[in-house]
Order: structure tokens, then C-alpha cells, then sequence
């Protein structure tokens, strides 16, 4: 884990570099910490003025809102207006230095995390046009994911809203993702197989939705009332999606990142190859189960009947199978108007063509971001912050890496309950 003496040096050095305004492209003002006055969350607030009062809806249009990701292998930082436009997007991606290690070594992470902060944070205002000072909050990744990773964003995002006397919102890692729906991200080129139309962001999608989120250790079917209303329909009862690709990767020698490797070694293999078992556990359940189709993988590779190509093919195909139906029994069962996926194994192609031919032939409305929004980002910190924000939540100086939150817990935020 991160020594005290890690934490002290990474806070004082962004203070520092606040109170210098060297963090600033836009030019300086207003007061805060940095000028030496005591700052507390809504001594701006994201209204301009005075926000502490956390009334919902208090929010200058368009907000700035600098988002912070670090809840594993990608230091990134964000400037969102609005909500809704992206002005920067920085991604400093770990995965050559983990790679050698098969995955993501944890305390690496962190000292990486270290090293890249400060100058994402610096690119991404510098690409965005802007100073802390023009900005109205900072939001950040508090949790899930892997403890030391979350505790720099966290006390760097402390540490810079505090020196410019900014609000501050943390943010829970899956509700950002999900929130990765609600960016305006520009036309961008479609996957192979995608209609163009539909591989691009139109207007905020409506509610009731239904999200699939696929990221990590996660599988989740998440239905979305509202903003802040989330409720789990279903989840992974074993394997995530995510972690299976992985683990068929090491079986087929592929490496890591296991998930883009198997998508484009699937591309050359025919998906109905191998017969593959497909767990839908009992009837009417949401859940879902990958260990037992990995475990068949494991054999079909033993045997050596099949090409690695089409063990690929035929494994992403099962996977999406499973979360396609799934996904679209939810919708069935809910009501809800959209259908949206979200999380690293979005980005798979099986799976995105699986899901868009399937909301055409129901005629149910489907949502995918764009490759470069599924994996782990900030702008869609920044956008799920923004939309705390409007309705009045802030966070405390208290706030602390939390490597199990989960969706919908708001003790994060000041008069929850929380810190």
C-alpha cells in the first residue's frame, strides 16, 4: 500500500502548483486556499457563487466540471461542460508496464498513478482552454476498485478543489460508466457491423433504462429510474464477463489485455464452431454465470480439435448470447425505454452487434458508447459528477477511497448519512 509519506507529498505538491496557478491556461481568480483563505466544499460551488447550500439545481450552465479516474491501470483527467460536451479527455493507460505480469499488479498501479496525475491533470486543462479557477467542481472515482489506485485520484481531487476553493463529488466507478451514455461524443467511426447512426451519441437517453454494465469484476443489469435511482436486477454469481475473457486469453496464449486479443483473434474464426454451454441458471433469474463456460473452454483447448480462432469466435458469441437475452428479458420485465451498455467489454465487437441487431429486430432502443468511452475515462466521471451536482451533492474533506462502494450508496455525500 501507499506510505503517509506518498499521500503528504502528492497533496502538498498539487497545493503547491494550485497556489502558483501553474495548474491555470486560462488565467486566475476568486480566492480559496491558494490565496490563503480556508476553503470548504460550495465556497464556489458549481452555481459560481455559493452553492453550500446544496440546492438542488444550483448549478451555472454550463457547468465545468473536471473529472478524475484512477480506480485501476488508466490516470485519467477530464474537462466536461455541461454535462454533456467533452473538452479533453486524458488517458494515461498502464497496460505495457502490466503486461509482463499477465494483469494488473496492484501496488504498481498505484506509484504509476503517482507519477502520471499531475501531468494529465495539466493536459487535460491545457486541451480544454481552461484554469482551475474557471472551473465550478471537481469530481472523482471513490470507489470500486483496487484500494491504493482509488486513494490518489481521491487525495489529488481533495487536494485541487481544495487549493481552488472548488466543490468536490466523488463518484462511484460503475454509475460513471453508465453515465458514459449520456455524452455528446461527437460522431467517431463505427466498429465493423455498426450503423453509423447507431454507433453514435444522440440526445440524453430517456428514462426508465436498463444498463448492462460490463466492466472488470462486474456484471451488472442496473435499472435507472432517474438520476441517482438505481436498482440491481441482476448480477454475476461468479466469473464477470470481463474477467472471463481474460482467463480463455491465458488459455489461448494471448496475453493481456486478454478482451481486445480475443476480439481480434475471433475475427478470423467461425462462432459456430464449438458448441459451447451457455448458463441461464433458473428460470426467470438475471444472474449470470462465466465459470462454467470457461471451465468447458479449458477442455475444448486441451483437446486440440479446434483452431484458436474459432474457440475465440465461438466463446465471445456464447458470452454475448447470454448477456443479450438477459439484457433484453430486463427491458421485458421493466418497461424501460432504452436498453444501454457500459463498461470495458462493451467495447467488444460480437457484443455490440449482437446487442444493436437485437434492439432492431425488438424494436428496442439501444445505447453503446463509442470504443474510447467504455473503457475506463473521465469525462464520464465528470458527467456523472455534473449530474450530482444538479441535484445538490457535494462530498467532504473526509471523502476516502472506498474499494467496495456500491451503486446507489450515497453516504458518500455530505447529510447522507455518511462523512
Amino acid at each position: 500500500m501507499l506510505g503517509n509519506e506518498f499521500r503528504k507529498g502528492l497533496v502538498s505538491d498539487l497545493v503547491k502548483l494550485v497556489g502558483k496557478n501553474q495548474f491555470s491556461a486560462g488565467g486566475a481568480s476568486g480566492g480559496g486556499a491558494a490565496s490563503g483563505q480556508e476553503a470548504a466544499p460550495g465556497s464556489k460551488g458549481a452555481s459560481g457563487e455559493d452553492a453550500a447550500s446544496g440546492e438542488e439545481g444550483a448549478v451555472r450552465e454550463p457547468a465545468l466540471v473536471l473529472g478524475i479516474e484512477t480506480s485501476c491501470d488508466e490516470t485519467s483527467a477530464a474537462v466536461v461542460a455541461g454535462g454533456i460536451r467533452i473538452l479533453s479527455n486524458i488517458i494515461a493507460s498502464q497496460v505495457d508496464l502490466h503486461r509482463k505480469y499477465g494483469g494488473v499488479v496492484p501496488e504498481i498501479a498505484s506509484r504509476k498513478h503517482l507519477e502520471t496525475f499531475i501531468p494529465c491533470v495539466n493536459e487535460a486543462l491545457e486541451q480544454a482552454g481552461v484554469g482551475m479557477r474557471d472551473l465550478d467542481a471537481v469530481a472523482v472515482t471513490c470507489g470500486p476498485g483496487l484500494a491504493g489506485a482509488l486513494l490518489v485520484g481521491v487525495t489529488g481531487g481533495k487536494a485541487l478543489a481544495y487549493g481552488a476553493g472548488l466543490d468536490m463529488v466523488g463518484v462511484n466507478h460503475l454509475e460513471g460508466h453508465i453515465y458514459a451514455n449520456f455524452l455528446d461524443a461527437g460522431p467517431g467511426p463505427a466498429l465493423r457491423g455498426e450503423h453509423t447512426q447507431q454507433a453514435r451519441q444522440g440526445p440524453a437517453p430517456e428514462f426508465p433504462l436498463v444498463c448492462l454494465v460490463v466492466s472488470g469484476g462486474h456484471t451488472d443489469l442496473i435499472l435507472m429510474k432517474g438520476h441517482g435511482s438505481y436498482e440491481v436486477l441482476g448480477r454475476t454469481r461468479d466469473d464477470a464477463a470481463g474477467e472471463a475473457f481474460d482467463k480463455v486469453a491465458r488459455l489461448l496464449g494471448l496475453g493481456y489485455p486478454g478482451g481486445p486479443l480475443v476480439d481480434s483473434l475471433a475475427q478470423k474464426g467461425d462462432p459456430d464452431a464449438v458448441a459451447l454451454p451457455k448458463a441461464y441458471l433458473e428460470e426467470g433469474s438475471l444472474d449470470t454465470s462465466f465459470s462454467g463456460l470457461k471451465t468447458a473452454v479449458a477442455h475444448v483447448v486441451r483437446q486440440g480439435s479446434f483452431s484458436p480462432e474459432d474457440i475465440a469466435a465461438s466463446f465471445q458469441k456464447a458470452v454475448a448470447s447470454v448477456l443479450a437475452d438477459k439484457a433484453f428479458a430486463a427491458v421485458r420485465r421493466t418497461g424501460a425505454r432504452v436498453l444501454a451498455l457500459a463498461g470495458g467489454v462493451s467495447a467488444n465487437s460480437e457484443l455490440r452487434r449482437t446487442m444493436l441487431s437485437s434492439g432492431e429486430r425488438l424494436g428496442v432502443a439501444v445505447r453503446i458508447p463509442p470504443p474510447r468511452l467504455c473503457t475506463d475515462n473521465a469525462a464520464m466521471v465528470a458527467c456523472a459528477g455534473y449530474h450530482g451536482l444538479v441535484r445538490g451533492l457535494r462530498s467532504g474533506w473526509d471523502l476516502n477511497a472506498l474499494p467496495n462502494l456500491a451503486v446507489g450508496d450515497e453516504s458518500i455525500y455530505l447529510g447522507a448519512g455518511g462523512i
